[in-house]
Formats: structure tokens, sequence, C-alpha cells
């Protein structure tokens, strides 16, 4: 089976020292900075109805350089000023071909903090990471080996608003192959109750991460509230609540991964739903647990494994009617309400509501594998009801 050098980030924690702390914060800053300095220069060049380029943003940086304002731009490593001129090239392209917003300036407070550095700006040698600027590697907890003779192409260095540093490698993994093919064939429905149903009737529970931690959080965010503004208290109290989050989203990420590598793994051809989450949360009742269950990042997961690993993804339209359809006798019901989790279809077939959705997804899932046509989105249903996915009628406590 032939196989392809697949691009894939490693992420580590490390622990620096406080000269590493200090310079990786002036270069945070710096970076920020710049990056700014050249948004508004690019902002200020739209508005004259001219465009400026990655090229003329590094001659602009050459020139801030050299002034007394901005001289401290000299003492930090170039690479990263110059990774974030490319991103913000990659940001206008985007803008341009209409597949993002315009870009937005960085804040001190609420962007990430974070620095590129390609292959001139740090040294790896004999499992040590140094970067450019400092004397000492990287204190690095390798909790796993990179492939073997992996040279990381970029290094990603980041501190989130807990205060945990991270550094990410961009390396080649020969080891990410196509599997051999699978007989296995799945339709999956994704809910609140049950945070899967699976086409062969089988239901995976809803860890609720968020649920779990909500009343840390809550004591968390009262004390946070009770503090000054602009006091170091107030700067603790954030980094607990912060902390609270990033456990709430590490056990999250955790449990989607082997959730979805379990699935792409057992299955040849998987079939999801389309849904638009962005307008489901505007449900209040709902929009905490919907956010909890992190459809649109399980979805993202299966989609880049599928890829890895030679498996077909499908996602059904979602105005296709997979609740109210008999996955019997084909037969569509005028109206679900969302108490309605199970019925009966006039044929005689008893069905759950989730697992008559998830049959409903495979059949039409293989319609267009076999046809090569996609599913025809239903808007209206004969009883004049909306086809779109209805789920959990019970508000999140």
């Amino acid at each position: 089976m032939a196989t392809t050098c697949v691009k894939r980030a490693f992420k580590y924690r490390f622990y620096p020292t406080d000269a590493q702390t200090a310079e990786l914060s002036r270069t945070f800053g710096c970076v920020r900075k710049v990056y700014n300095l050249a948004l508004a220069a690019r902002t200020e060049a739209w508005a004259r109805q001219e465009r400026v380029n990655y090229n003329q943003t590094s001659a602009m940086l050459t020139a801030w350089k050299k002034t007394r304002e901005l001289a401290f731009l000299n003492e930090v490593s170039s690479v990263p000023l110059q990774q974030t001129l490319r991103h913000l090239q990659v940001a206008f392209t985007n803008f341009f071909g209409k597949r993002a917003k315009y870009p937005r300036f960085k804040s001190r407070k609420k962007s990430r903090k974070s620095a590129e550095y390609t292959t001139s700006g740090f040294r790896f040698r004999d499992g040590k990471l140094t970067l450019a600027k400092m004397s000492e590697p990287l204190d690095i907890v390798w909790s796993r080996p990179l492939p073997e003779g992996a040279k990381p192409s970029t290094v990603t260095v980041s501190q989130d608003a807990a205060g945990r540093w991270f550094v990410s490698m961009l390396c080649e993994d020969p080891g990410v192959r196509p599997l051999a093919a699978a007989d296995g064939a799945i339709g999956i429905d994704v809910g609140l109750d049950h945070l899967l149903t699976l086409s062969t009737g089988e239901k995976i529970a809803n860890p609720r991460c968020e649920r779990k931690d909500r009343a840390r959080l809550a004591v968390a965010q009262r004390n946070l509230a009770r503090k000054q503004k602009g006091s170091a208290n107030r700067a603790k109290a954030r980094r607990k609540v912060a902390k609270v989050y990033a456990r709430i989203a590490d056990r999250r990420r955790d449990h989607l991964h082997k959730l979805t590598s379990k699935l792409v793994r057992e299955n040849q051809t998987l079939v999801i739903e389309e849904l638009t989450v962005r307008n489901m949360v505007k449900n209040r009742k709902l929009a905490r647990a919907i956010s909890d269950a992190a459809w649109s990042e399980f979805r993202g997961m299966l989609e880049y494994k599928a890829a890895w690993y030679g498996r077909e993804l499908i996602a059904v339209d979602r105005w296709f009617p997979s609740s109210k359809l008999c996955s019997t006798c084909g037969t569509l019901q005028d109206r679900m309400p969302l108490h309605v989790r199970t019925w009966t279809c006039g044929c005689g077939t008893t069905h759950d509501r989730d697992v008559n959705a998830a049959k409903n997804l495979l059949a039409a899932g293989l319609a267009v594998t076999a046809c090569g046509a996609g599913v025809r989105p239903q808007r209206r249903t004969p009883g004049g009801q909306s086809a779109t996915k209805q789920e959990s009628p019970r508000r999140e406590p």
C-alpha cells in the first residue's frame, strides 16, 4: 500500500526558566505589536483602495526597527516577527477569497499568546530544542516520542489563559498511513441525552464535562467578581477560572479523540448529519449543553482522521428528515415533537427516535456512495413542519 508522509503537529508542555519566560513574554508582545502595526497600515491602504502585500509589510518592519520608538523590536528574534506578517497575509488572502471576515487587531488580554519559529529560529539536536536568543534548551515533558528521525519544520510556542506553556512541533509522520479496508459502514446521529447514537443501536453517553465542574467554576467566577479590577489578586483569580476551563476542555478533547479514533478504525464509511451549530446555540435553553457536547470539534476530528486513514466521511444535508422518516417502510411522518423519543409507524414498526435517525442517515449516505448524487434537501414536510434536526427537549440544569 502506497504511503505519503503527513504533516503532523506534536504538542508538548514545557516549563521555562525565568530568563526564558521573560524572553518569550517580550517576543509575544513584539509579535502582537508588529501584527497590529501591519494591520493598521494595510487597513489605511485599503481605505485608499490600495493593497499592501507581505513584501511591503516586511520592508515596513525593517523601517520600524530603525526608529527610536520601536527599537525594542531588535531585542527579540526576527523570525517570529516575519512569521506574524505571513499569518496576516494568509488572513487577508482568506478575506479576499470570502472564506473569513476582515482581520481583527490583537488584544493584549484576549488574544492568544504565541510565536512561530522556522528552522532558522531554533536548533533541535539530540532531542533538545533551543530557540533563538536563548542559551539553554527548553525543559520539555516528552509525553510521547517524535517519529523516528523526524525534524521539526516549524515550532510554535504558546501560553494559554491558565498560564501553561506549550510547544508544538510540525513534523512529517510516516506512521500515518491508510488502514486496511474495513467492511463496516455506520450512521452517526449526535444528540444531548446521548452524545452519539449509532445505526447499530449503540448509544454513547454524553460525558457532560462542563456540568461536572460547574460548581467549581461557579465558585472561581464568584471569587473573580469580588476582586478589584487591575489588582494582582484579580489576576490570580482569573487564572483559577482559566484552569477550570482548561480542565474541562482537556477532558472533552481526550474523550473525543478516543471516540473518533475508534469509529475510524472500525468503519470504512461514516455518515453524519450536516449541522449549523452556530445557529443552534442561539437557543438559550440548549446553548450551554450544545456547546459542551462539542459537535463541531467531533466532526473536525472525524474529517482529518478519515482523510489520514483512507476512510470515507459523508455529511448528509441538515434538512434531510432523518427523525421523521420510517427506516423500515420509508413513510414520512407529518409531525415529530421534541418530547417524542419513541414512536410507532403505520407499518407496525416501533422506533427509537435517535436510532431511527442514525439508520436513515446511513441509508442516505450509502445512496450518495452508490449513485454519486447528493441527498436532496427537504425544507418542508407535507404537514408544513420544518425538517430541521430536533434535539432533546430537556433543559440543561
